[in-house]
């Protein structure tokens, strides 16, 4: 007669002992009739001072999250949670610690898509506020509801709220709003795709119809207006709040503020006239497209340039020719800058690009993806560590890489549609999978990285490298376009790509690139070029800062009939 070992044995009776709690989620009547496929999510936070599905973060003191997806809801069934699906920040359901928490159940809506690709795929959608899943218009949730966790207890929840659709900003006298209809990403998502912008003209904008202006783009996350101008001075009841990301209190008047100033500079007789546009870049895989051409994102690049571009300019009167425009922006927006400076040469004449979001993925942050075969860990023969992912300033370490990917792996699964950072990154710049949907630079898991996706990354989206491969094609269109300015302490190590970048723009030759890279001493994510002032007031002066260096590249490349002074073009 054969024994199993005693312990293998207390194993067994102890798993039969413990099955696995119910989690039932029933849907109101009202919420469940529209409801087909989606994401459900599960959430646990320690304390009632915010809401679960607003705490889950890559900071400690995140909330705890697990999802499952699901497909062909019938109305009037209830939903049923398998606790055993991945979670974060702890993986495994039955390590959540007994105590006392508050529970939401969270259902993100997902829409199908059949792409002119010729794959059919399943994702949430942008509603107009910047595809953010806890508070995207039509995504429905259960109230928080107290509970005391014991890890064996079902829990019953029900969802019976929904999140309104987003309202959006009114015209002013001097900001305009417009929605258009694109027709290239129209076709390639297979329905109707609108690119929005929000556009700041110039002072006396309708008295002189004869007058034609630069454009200023400023790239970044989905804004909901155009932010940073204010026409009146700050609220005299403002609380003194405080700032944790700057650590400084009175942070609300101090943006009031500058927004005021830049309102008053914006009139001012001798200010230079030109047009400023915020763009929003609606799709189903992020806050924005980063504005280049891709396989699962579609034609953002050619989209913004050659449509919304000229149609912005046709209605408000941009003089509508490569020298007149600028791009700028900081992280994600910093990238987009340096993206469509390089993508796009001639239709741009000078990028101004604070802390990118990585420009060469020998530095993709911590990660050199073409040599390391692990993205979450370092390998070495007697022992292996994990990879960092965030740091401040004095090179504390408050999140590892591998956790940073395991938040969004809880939150989208598998297929890229966290709504998050690595998952648009991803999906900007991977090649499609069999399936349709983004194919991993590595395993969300394990981090093992494929290192035929990562050849794709390098040919098509790493700025560095391209630049340094085409300089022979490239270069004299992109002589004095390129400025880049980065923290030294950035908080994402966004540094390491930019020390890559500027070696190979300093070795170039006919023509040297005559730009500027420069570094703020210990300055964390996102400084932008000014050394004298701290970052949480140059952040507020994006419109402003770089004036002088444009209007040097007006001076040099402006035709004769171009008013250098008021950046006027008289037609």
């Amino acid at each position: 007669m054969r024994y199993f070992p005693i312990f293998i044995y207390l194993i067994l009776i102890s798993c039969q002992s413990n099955p696995i709690p119910d989690v039932n989620i029933t849907v109101s009547e009202e919420l469940s009739k529209d409801l087909k496929d989606g994401r459900l999510l599960l959430l646990f936070h320690h304390n009632d001072k915010t809401e679960p599905r607003f705490a889950v973060s890559d900071d400690i003191s995140s909330a705890q999250v697990i999802g499952m997806d699901f497909e062909d809801y019938q109305s009037g069934q209830s939903l049923s949670l398998d606790l055993n699906e991945f979670g974060y920040p702890i993986e495994n359901y039955q390590n959540i610690p007994e105590g006392e928490y508050w529970v939401q159940a969270y259902i993100v809506k997902y829409e199908t898509f059949n792409r002119s690709d010729g794959h059919t795929i399943k994702m949430p959608m942008d509603q107009w506020e910047g595809r953010q899943w806890n508070r995207t218009p039509g995504n429905i949730y259960s109230k928080p509801q107290k509970i005391n966790w014991d890890g064996k207890t079902g829990l019953n929840l029900t969802i019976d709220q929904i999140n309104p659709p987003v309202t959006e900003p009114e015209d002013t006298e001097f900001i305009k709003h417009i929605k258009f209809k694109s027709e290239m990403l129209s076709e390639f998502w297979g329905r109707d795709i609108y690119l929005g912008a929000h556009v700041l003209v110039p002072r006396d904008f309708d008295k002189n119809p004869d007058e034609y202006y630069p454009l200023m783009i400023f790239h970044g996350h989905f804004p909901s207006d155009f932010g940073g101008f204010r026409t009146t001075p700050p609220d005299e009841d403002l609380e003194e709040d405080y700032s944790a990301r700057f650590n400084i209190y009175g942070y609300k008047k101090i943006e009031q503020q500058e927004a005021y100033d830049f309102y008053k500079k914006w009139i001012s007789p001798d200010f230079q006239k030109f047009i400023v546009i915020e763009i929003q870049h609606a799709n189903p895989f992020y806050d924005d497209s980063y504005a280049v051409n891709s396989q699962n994102i579609g034609p953002y690049g050619d989209a913004i340039t050659y449509e919304l571009i000229p149609h912005i300019e046709e209605q408000f009167r941009g003089i509508g020719e490569g020298w007149s425009r600028f791009v700028y922006g900081g992280s994600t927006g910093g990238w987009e800058a340096l993206a469509v400076q390089v993508m796009y040469p001639n239709e741009y004449n000078g990028c101004f690009a604070a802390c990118p979001d990585p420009i060469d993925f020998r530095a993709y942050t911590t990660v050199n993806i073409y040599e390391e075969e692990n993205a979450y860990f370092l390998k070495g023969p007697f022992r292996t560590t994990e990879r960092v992912g965030k740091r401040n300033y004095l090179g504390h370490v408050s999140a590892m890489l591998k956790d940073m990917n395991y938040k969004e792996l809880a939150l989208g699964g598998t297929k890229s549609r966290s709504g998050d950072q690595w998952d648009i990154w991803q999906a900007v710049y991977s090649p499609v999978g069999e399936d349709g949907y983004p194919k991993p630079i590595w395993d969300k898991y394990s981090g093992e990285i494929d290192q035929e996706v990562a050849k794709h990354w390098q040919e098509n989206f790493d700025l560095r490298y391209i630049m340094e491969r085409d300089w022979s094609k490239l270069g004299k269109d992109l002589e004095g376009k390129i400025h880049i300015y980065c923290g030294d302490m950035d908080n994402y190590y966004l540094n390491n790509a930019v020390y890559l970048t500027e070696d190979f723009l300093e070795s170039t030759t006919d023509p040297y690139y005559g730009g500027e890279v420069l570094y703020g001493d210990r300055a964390e994510h996102c400084w932008n070029g000014d050394p004298d002032l701290p970052n949480y007031i140059t952040r507020l002066r994006y419109n402003t800062m770089y004036l002088d260096k444009i209007g040097e590249r007006l001076n040099k490349t402006a035709p004769s009939n171009f008013d250098k002074k008021y950046w006027v073009l008289k037609k």
